[in-house]
């Protein structure tokens, strides 16, 4: 159970990013490339690697390459349920 809980917060640490969660909500709904992503969110290519690199490692994002470019999306169904849960938590909290 400890090893259970230590890795739960070591996914909701994923989550106190607000630019993680930018990425991730760039791609709520549609899969991306880096030059996309940084465009949508106005940062470097460099930078929001980076940030997905760590997002592909804990599992909350997948690529796929198609030529030369690589599209990123959403890992599963979870990730989309987790950031729409948190975000109806916010909303309610604060009578938005």
């Amino acid at each position: 159970m400890d090893e259970a809980v230590y890795s739960l917060a070591e996914l909701f640490k994923i989550f106190g990013d607000p630019t993680r969660i930018r990425i991730l909500y760039a791609m709520l709904d549609t899969e991306r490339c880096v030059n996309d992503i940084a465009g949508v969110l106005e940062m470097s290519q460099s930078s929001v690697s980076h940030q997905l690199r760590i997002l592909k490692t804990s599992k909350l994002v997948k690529s796929r390459r198609e030529g030369k470019s690589i599209y990123y999306s959403l890992d599963d169904e979870h990730v989309r349920s987790i950031l729409n849960m948190g975000m109806e938590h916010i909303m309610e909290g604060h009578g938005v």
